[in-house]
């Protein structure tokens, strides 16, 4: 077992869209990561990992005692199905913890391909209730990732009534989908691109009108309360402020969405939810302090809401299609160097700018970039060049991987 998840706590479980995310899941403190290869994962929009790649990055998270499961999870037809021996055993091979399924066929072919390995039912399979939750563990599964459509009530209800030793996973964060655990037809109908099958475009998140039959050309805009026509666009979930709750309900596993964002996203995130959890350890009944929920309006992000988990649904944003953003990345912190932080830049910022440092395991702090160097020790004013390398002076060293981010001027929010 390659487990260090604390004793009584769920685990966090973060995305890893490709080796760049995935080292900022472990640094920033998943207990697990989820991750897709190069077929059978519904997020074709992420790199991913090829059979090497993936071999690799389990070797990687494994080193760190952090656990891998990898998706299988798509709708799989006729022809595929001479494929997935060799995925299996490629999987099984590559040392992955467990693999994400939907469907009872895949389920038994794992069962045989990959014997030894945790079989974990996707939320595309609709789990609403103890008995299919039961079911699907007499047929072989160790966790259940659940629907996104149950309330802590329901999934409550669920824990009490299925054995003791399946666990029950639930996302904790992330994009919602309007469809029912995002088995959706919409995009395949309107584009050629099945969702069904990781290649989703997102036409939730499009602009719409009416047409009248005998009125070719003339639209008319679809308006909710007069606010606008995104009438398919959901929020985001976001549980973090409900840490207690989710644990009385009895979930084993703290799922965020987001193998398609960015590696700022995915530690960010994975940070917050790291210190909500650990506070919650050591003062269950104390206040959450508030930096760490603060942290999840620093990413880019919808409007957020708590799902369905205290009743009702998440809603939609009727007044544009995107997102909100207020911090951009500057930097990433490569290592010290005698009295410097080795930065490599990934937006401009100026001398005399003042950052925010954001490092596993603690608080993010300020800092003012006082003095600068290029990469063979000249002073510069400016870092201007994409990817360059640059010397910043600072009395207090900075862990390899941290963030340095600066507040937008104009936040940006809308299409």
């Amino acid at each position: 077992m390659y487990m260090r998840k604390k004793s009584g706590l769920p685990e966090l479980l973060s995305p890893a869209g490709d080796r760049e995310r995935l080292e900022a899941a472990v640094r920033f403190g998943a207990d697990a990561v989820y991750l897709g290869g190069k077929s059978f994962g519904m997020r074709t929009a992420s790199p991913n990992f090829n059979s090497e790649e993936l071999a690799d990055a389990v070797a990687y998270a494994h080193k760190a005692g952090v656990r891998v499961y990898l998706t299988c999870n798509t709708v799989v037809h006729n022809e595929e199905c001479t494929c997935l021996p060799e995925f299996l055993t490629g999987a099984k091979n590559a040392g992955i913890d467990a693999l994400i399924i939907t469907d009872v066929g895949v389920m038994a072919l794992a069962k045989r391909y990959a014997p030894g390995v945790e079989i974990h039912i996707s939320t595309q399979a609709g789990v609403t209730n103890w008995a299919a939750a039961a079911e699907f563990y007499r047929l072989g599964a160790r966790r259940v990732i659940l629907a996104r459509e149950l309330t802590l009530d329901e999934i409550a209800e669920i824990r009490a009534r299925t054995p003791q030793d399946l666990e029950l996973e639930a996302f904790v964060h992330g994009s919602m989908c309007v469809s029912f655990s995002g088995r959706c037809l919409l995009s395949n109908y309107l584009t050629g691109r099945d969702g069904n099958r990781g290649d989703c475009a997102q036409p939730c998140r499009w602009k719409y009108a009416l047409m009248e039959e005998t009125r070719p050309g003339r639209y008319f805009p679809v308006g909710e309360d007069g606010n606008g026509t995104y009438i398919l666009n959901s929020r985001d979930l976001c549980m973090i402020r409900h840490i207690p709750e989710l644990v009385r309900a009895g979930v084993s596993s703290l799922k965020i969405e987001g193998r398609a964002k960015s590696a700022y996203y995915t530690a960010v995130v994975t940070n917050a939810y790291r210190h909500a959890l650990d506070s919650y350890a050591e003062k269950p009944d104390g206040p959450l302090p508030e930096w760490i929920p603060a942290e999840t309006e620093k990413i880019s992000h919808r409007e957020y809401s708590t799902g369905f988990y205290l009743g009702g649904g998440p809603g939609q944003i009727y007044g544009n299609g995107g997102y909100v953003r207020g911090w951009e990345v500057i930097a990433i912190c490569e290592g010290m160097s005698g009295g410097n932080a080795v930065l490599v830049q990934r937006n401009r910022f100026f001398r005399g700018d003042t950052a925010e440092v954001v490092e596993p395991g603690s608080a993010p702090y300020e800092l003012i970039l006082s003095e600068m160097a290029d990469a063979e020790g000249n002073p510069i004013s400016v870092a201007n060049h994409a990817e360059m390398t640059v010397f910043l002076k600072t009395d207090r060293p900075m862990a390899k991987g941290a963030v340095l981010r600066r507040k937008i001027a104009k936040p940006e929010s809308g299409e």
